[in-house]
């Protein structure tokens, strides 16, 4: 029988379609299989002039001493908002508007077309969260903005419109809307159980030990208990940190956490398109006991119709305690 499920942070509700039970070979098909396909990328090394001006990068030094690029951080080329200009807040009697003002920042992760965070080296990957960190630094010093949203879509069908595997970010002048409901959510959980939602759940999930996927030192993967789609993936740090930054002045172990879950991922669902996002605590409130930074994993493998836009519920055709199973096996 289906099941309704409410996700225990912001109320969400979800329902687990057990009759529509499906195990990870049901959604590999040709058409949401990522491929690496030949042709002009601007990401690729030598292609350099085909970007706007870096932002930021890292090099290394190769035998011949040359130095070379390892990762580049460049503003979009089509960004969705653009870092000049006021925001010159307006409105229609109760309709408000602002200027499009932020900034739209692409990583390009690694010089290697053929790479993807999965499989690129494990200091590559620790640099690619090192750059979020670094940039997320830099734009907070800016007062127009609240918020950067930093995010991954992998393969066209998860919104990539190039294939060379890179993140974006977004800073923004408002929080977002999805941030804000999961802080309230925190907030109010916080005034009535003095403790904070992540942290609870993260010990919660621990002691039961249906939906781990991995466990280690100072992160923990997992399965959540309503979650959207299937094999949707959570990874949080164990113990309290309300905003992204290094652990210990370190995010090797971060990155590796985050390449094991996607080559599993990759492995069991034959290398399906994904989102991922970092949810992390706005710049006016970095420092709190309520909220917990996280980072959600979201495989594209079922499609948003009218039933969830008109309802606010997901159909999910696997329960998570199967996803987790599949993902430690």
């Amino acid at each position: 029988m289906s099941e309704l499920r409410k996700d225990p942070i912001i109320g969400r509700w979800v329902i687990i379609s057990s009759e529509r039970g499906k195990r990870p070979t049901d959604f590999v098909s040709p058409t949401i299989k990522r491929r690496k396909k030949a042709g002009f990328c601007p990401f690729c090394h030598g292609n350099e002039h085909s970007t706007p001006p870096e932002i930021m990068a890292f090099h290394s030094s190769s035998r011949e001493g040359r130095t070379d690029w390892t990762l580049r951080v460049v503003p979009n080329k089509f960004p969705a908002l653009h870092i000049e200009g006021e925001l010159q807040r307006s409105g229609e009697g109760n309709l408000g508007r602002m200027n499009g003002v932020g900034a739209h920042e692409v990583i390009v992760e690694t010089p290697n077309h053929a790479l993807s965070l999965a499989t690129m080296d494990s200091k590559s990957a620790a640099d690619v969260f090192w750059a979020y960190y670094s940039r997320l630094s830099d734009l907070k010093k800016d007062p127009r903005f609240k918020y950067v949203l930093i995010f991954k879509n992998e393969g066209e069908e998860a919104g990539a419109t190039l294939e060379h595997t890179h993140s974006q970010l977004i800073a923004l002048p408002v929080v977002p809307k999805s941030v804000e409901e999961e802080i309230d959510a925190a907030k109010k959980y916080y005034d009535f159980m003095e403790s904070c939602i992540f942290c609870d759940l993260v010990k919660n999930e621990i002691a039961l030990n249906k939906r781990i996927i991995l466990n280690y030192d100072n992160y923990v993967a997992l399965t959540p208990y309503a979650p959207r789609v299937p094999f949707e993936t959570w990874i949080l740090p164990k113990h309290h940190e309300s905003s992204f930054r290094p652990k210990n002045n370190d995010f090797n172990e971060l990155a590796h956490i985050v390449q094991t879950i996607l080559a599993k991922l990759d492995k069991i669902l034959d290398t399906s398109p994904y989102n991922y996002i970092i949810h992390t605590s706005p710049f006016k409130e970095e420092e709190n006991i309520y909220y917990h930074w996280h980072i959600e994993i979201l495989p594209k493998l079922t499609r948003t119709a009218g039933f969830e836009w008109g309802s606010g519920f997901f159909i999910n055709p696997t329960n998570p305690e199967d996803s987790a199973r599949f993902l430690r096996e």
